[in-house]
């Protein structure tokens, strides 16, 4: 057998002829002997199986797959198996040398993420793996994704409203050089509802689908789902009732008798107020007011 060459085969994606390819590129050998390489293409075809796409005997340090949507699609996690032999002796065989896999689609990054209904915004990048190919001249030169929300609740709950806001609704993703694992991407900020309900930690999905898209490779493709868990956090209650006792947000009480319209609360921190409108409701006998009206911002 030859001796491990430490091919360290790689693959990176290539736009060849406005066609999405995958290159698996290895080492080349030492000038002597002349060497000849056999590549195996595989994809992950369940959990721990891999299914043979294609295979060539090749002098180059390099070997073309091409995504048709049909062998290869998108959404595919894909290796390269590289071994190498020498000319006319192809019982000498140095040891097969595995490719790391690469995810072939758009990637979430971070793949899932744990928020907490704190106001805050977290970024969310979204990521092609893969060259964005230009099928015509027209303006079609995109691949845009409908983002959407659903909440999941607890298996205990029937699922509620959405649990989590986006910045936006849709994102395009753009043609531009490949850099490291992405060829096009996107950002768009996630935030946690703010509900004021004690609903316990609760998890939402957030899908992706393409909208219309005008290549083939990607027309029957649907990215991964992200997970998102939101973290309850307690919230403060205020009152006004009867007429009117007040209870406030720290548990100081009063009471109001006064007719007119008040601030009932507002915000120091962003755009949050509730006005509260009481009217007369004694008679003649006591000074007594009711709520009979609230507008909230």
């Amino acid at each position: 057998k030859l001796a491990s060459l430490a091919l360290q085969p790689a693959i990176t994606p290539e736009l060849v002829q406005g066609r999405v390819h995958l290159k698996c590129s290895y080492s080349p050998s030492p000038p002597e002997p002349p060497v000849q390489f056999r590549v195996l293409w595989s994809r992950l075809s369940s959990p721990g199986k891999r299914e043979q796409i294609q295979q060539e005997t090749t002098p180059q340090p390099f070997s073309y797959v091409e995504m048709d949507g049909a062998n290869l699609r998108l959404g595919d996690t894909v290796f390269c198996t590289v071994t190498a032999f020498r000319r006319g002796s192809p019982e000498q065989q140095s040891l097969p040398e595995d490719s790391k896999g690469f995810y072939a689609g758009i990637k979430f990054l971070p793949e899932s993420l744990e928020i907490a209904e704190d106001g805050k915004e977290h970024v969310l990048t979204v990521l092609s793996t893969v060259p964005i190919a230009c099928p015509g001249q027209d303006d079609s030169c995109k691949i845009t994704l409908q983002l959407s929300t659903e909440d999941l609740g607890k298996s205990s709950q029937v699922p509620g409203p959405p649990d989590i806001a986006l910045s936006a609704c849709q994102v395009d993703l753009l043609p531009g050089p490949c850099s490291g694992s992405s060829c096009a991407a996107a950002r768009v900020t996630v935030t946690a509802v703010t509900d004021f309900a004690q609903d316990g930690n609760r998890v939402s999905r957030l899908s992706a689908r393409l909208a219309a898209p005008g290549d083939v490779l990607w027309r029957a493709y649907t990215p991964r789902d992200v997970k998102v868990t939101v973290r309850d956090l307690p919230t403060g209650n205020c009152y006004s009732f009867t007429d009117p006792h007040i209870i406030t947000f720290d548990g100081w009480r009063y009471d109001s008798h006064k007719i007119g319209t008040f601030l009932l609360s507002r915000s120091e921190s962003r755009a949050f107020e509730v006005h509260v409108r009481q009217w007369d409701c004694g008679g003649h006998r006591s000074a007594t007011a009711c709520n009979c009206g609230v507008a909230a911002r």
